[in-house]
């Protein structure tokens, strides 16, 4: 039987994806694209925002239209949190929220048998971490979810209540998962998860910064990298591993949500601008070609204009080198959901539009320090003839090639800005 994936939402909702897509393949299921005529057709959903809902709903609804005799199976975030507006779609045959995921084929085997509708959607706030591993050889990165989970509770937020808990997944299975993919030809791995330097705060004795430094020991492993992290958990002894261990990568995604203040205290975020700086600084006196990037939410209730205006001062002082922007999304549940002073759809949009604009200046500066400078990078595909990819400080990178040198190590020479690539030439 065939089956496709459409996986909407963050990496850790693409490491799952990719795990479910191993295990169907292990026993015989054949994977074809989301393009393509499948018996079995598995939405994974987000539900970070409405739009994300959405999206996720359309999706269900266009997999049920192309795919009309498909065993259709709707899984994750958005499943999690409205589980009723799933049901009610005409055409779904399986529903799961956030736990189940490695059981995937016991569930569309079940399903096979019986022909009956399955819902299974269980309390994520006290539950522990499923195992998953991941045999994905096929491509440079491979991501490992290591932790799932969030205590933060930050007041515009729904994961925590559809993800639950912070659980760390044991850093012998993390290790053993690692080496595996190494072995295999990977030259970067990508750490994930939904909170992921709360690592190890649910286990004994061990953390994120002992998981970094164990990891960095794996023979052959090139880049490590790591996915996102909060400013708050780059402690001293973070920025230690970050200084002796070559093989984190010159690039770091840290939300800082909002540069102001005031707004941040709304948003129950667990600092101010001054510390998100200093610590900002310090990374720099480590790793002086650090490229930080984030995410910010505009229109978040009773943002005014100078607070809009001081989040793009601190932007501006920080100097990121590219901004993930989106509008604040009112989410039933949250904190501030039932705040006052909800910004109008039109200021947002104007917002959001001169943050994109910043971005990109920023990202285009940020880039031109590097022409002329002779750099290492990993090419993931080839596009008309030019090898695209990425150095270890996340420049997107586009030179002449041949296929033969996608995941290899390539020296090359870079040479002017073509938005949103930085086109370089080999060394000889």
């Amino acid at each position: 039987m065939k089956f496709n994936i459409y996986t909407l939402g963050c990496k850790v909702n693409t490491y799952e994806s990719n795990v479910m897509s191993d295990l169907l393949k292990n026993k015989g299921y054949i994977e074809v694209s989301v393009d393509e005529k499948a018996d079995i057709s598995i939405i994974n959903t987000c539900t970070v925002t409405n739009t994300a809902d959405n999206k996720s709903l359309k999706t269900v609804r266009h997999a049920i239209k192309e795919n009309k005799d498909a065993i259709i199976v709707v899984v994750g975030c958005m499943s999690q949190n409205k589980k009723e507006e799933v049901l009610k779609i005409d055409g779904v045959d399986i529903v799961l929220g956030n736990i189940g995921k490695s059981k995937i084929v016991e569930y569309i085997d079940e399903y096979i048998k019986t022909k009956n509708q399955k819902l299974d959607i269980y309390d994520m706030m006290d539950t522990t971490f499923e195992p998953m591993i991941l045999n994905n050889f096929n491509k440079t990165r491979a991501f490992v979810k290591i932790q799932d989970g969030c205590n933060n509770y930050c007041s515009y937020c729904i994961i925590p209540y559809v993800r639950g808990n912070v659980r760390s997944k044991d850093s012998l299975s993390v290790i053993k998962e690692v080496k595996e993919l190494v072995s295999n030809g990977h030259k970067e791995i990508v750490l994930t998860g939904i909170h992921t330097g709360h690592y190890g705060s649910d286990l004994d004795n061990y953390n994120f910064s002992n998981l970094l430094t164990d990891l960095c020991k794996i023979e052959k492993l090139e880049r490590l990298r790591i996915s996102s992290i909060e400013i708050t958990e780059l402690t001293d002894e973070f920025l230690s591993v970050l200084e002796n261990n070559k093989i984190l990568v010159d690039h770091m995604h840290i939300p800082l949500q909002s540069g102001s203040d005031t707004v941040l205290k709304r948003m129950n975020r667990k600092y101010d601008k001054k510390y998100f700086i200093e610590k900002i600084e310090k990374i720099r006196k480590i790793r002086p070609d650090m490229s930080v990037t984030t995410d910010v939410i505009t229109g978040f209730p009773g943002e005014t204009e100078e607070e809009f205006k001081e989040t793009i001062e601190t932007i501006k002082k920080v100097e990121f080198t590219k901004l993930h922007v989106f509008p604040y999304s009112r989410r039933k549940g949250t904190v501030a959901d039932e705040m006052e002073n909800q910004i109008d759809e039109k200021i947002k949009k104007e917002r959001v539009k001169i943050l994109m604009t910043l971005s990109k200046e920023l990202e285009i500066k940020y880039m031109e320090k590097f022409i002329d400078k002779e750099v290492v990078f990993i090419p993931e595909i080839i596009k008309d003839e030019y090898l695209i990819g990425h150095t270890g400080n996340y420049l997107n990178v586009k030179i002449k090639g041949e296929e033969n040198l996608i995941g290899e190590n390539v020296k090359i020479k870079l040479k002017y800005v073509e938005y949103p690539y930085i086109i370089g030439c080999k060394e000889k």
